[in-house]
């Protein structure tokens, strides 16, 4: 077991926001350890689009060339491991990892993520990330104008509609069940003639997670390139919460504009607490929270 292995900041979670805080630190001339679990929520994706000077790169390779890059600044140290429990004293934080491993640091910062739960949809978790998307600004481009189905109803399957509808004027939307779209909603979508399917969804049939077909409880089968849908989510991590920081409605971290947490000492960013998905947001994101962590130091120890 490593003991008395103290720092100034324990980020817990090394993707792309766990990564641009930590380079933030660095350059601060902090001592970080960075400790990640390697199970980021896009590791199928193919490719990370609408992040200039990567687009187009597999977020493997993004990831790969942060770390190389973060880890060329001698104050962070990066430790694969998951953390099991984190507690608060009066003015410092101890982490535990699975292996035993006690770390000690004066501030935290989550960039834990978020999981995904799948629906109880055959093929939806192979295609996730691939064909089956959560986001047109960064998959949208590459299915413009292609036939894309939209799995969602009510409100939402309107707004997602509306919101589809700039790559492409082929939609089918899929309710999978009762439509509970206003009359309203049902006609403006009909007069711009998009499909409305109200059946059951069984299976998406798929090759190497590219999405052929749309397989539904009555035996009809609906031809899509791509399918856009937002599943529920639960946070990855929840320490946080046991620690005693507060969540929205939504199920996100609450934070401020700071990255700051309701919990003094701890910082979040990145997936964990925003709808905002992109690789890009949860970099800005990191470099805001390395910053204001290391000013919130600043400010104790001047």
């Amino acid at each position: 077991m490593t003991t008395n292995n103290k720092y100034d900041v324990i980020i817990i979670g090394g993707s792309y926001s766990g990564l641009s805080a930590a380079m933030s630190l660095g350059r601060a001339l902090r001592n970080i350890l960075v400790i990640d679990s390697g199970n980021a929520c896009n590791k199928q994706t193919p490719q990370s689009h609408n992040f200039i000077t990567h687009d187009g790169e597999t977020p493997a390779e993004i990831s790969a060339k942060a770390k190389r890059q973060v880890l060329e600044y001698n104050t962070v140290s990066f430790i694969n491991g998951k953390v099991i429990n984190a507690s608060k004293k009066e003015n410092s934080f101890d982490v535990e990892t699975e292996k035993g491993e006690m770390f000690h640091a004066k501030k935290l910062l989550f960039a834990t993520g978020v999981t995904d739960i799948m629906p109880d949809i055959k093929g939806f978790s192979e295609c996730w990330g691939i064909s089956v998307l959560h986001c047109p600004y960064c998959h949208g481009y590459e299915f413009k104008t292609e036939t894309t189905g939209i799995l969602a109803n009510g409100d939402m399957g309107f707004e997602f509609c509306k919101l589809i509808y700039n790559w492409t004027k082929n939609l089918i939307l899929f309710t999978n069940g009762t439509s509970t779209l206003t009359k309203e909603q049902h006609e403006i979508l009909t007069e711009k003639n998009i499909v409305i399917i109200e059946n059951d969804i069984t299976s998406i049939e798929h090759k190497d997670g590219y999405v052929q077909h749309l397989a539904c409880k009555d035996g009809t089968k609906h031809k899509v390139k791509a399918l856009y849908a937002r599943p529920s989510f639960k946070q990855h991590c929840d320490l946080p919460k046991k620690l005693g920081c507060e969540l929205t409605e939504q199920g996100y971290l609450v934070v401020d504009l700071f990255q700051k947490t309701t919990l003094h000492g701890v910082y979040a960013a990145g997936d964990c607490t925003t709808m905002f998905r992109a690789v890009s947001k949860a970099v800005s994101e990191g470099t805001t929270a390395g910053a204001m962590v290391n000013k919130e130091l600043i400010e104790e120890e001047f």
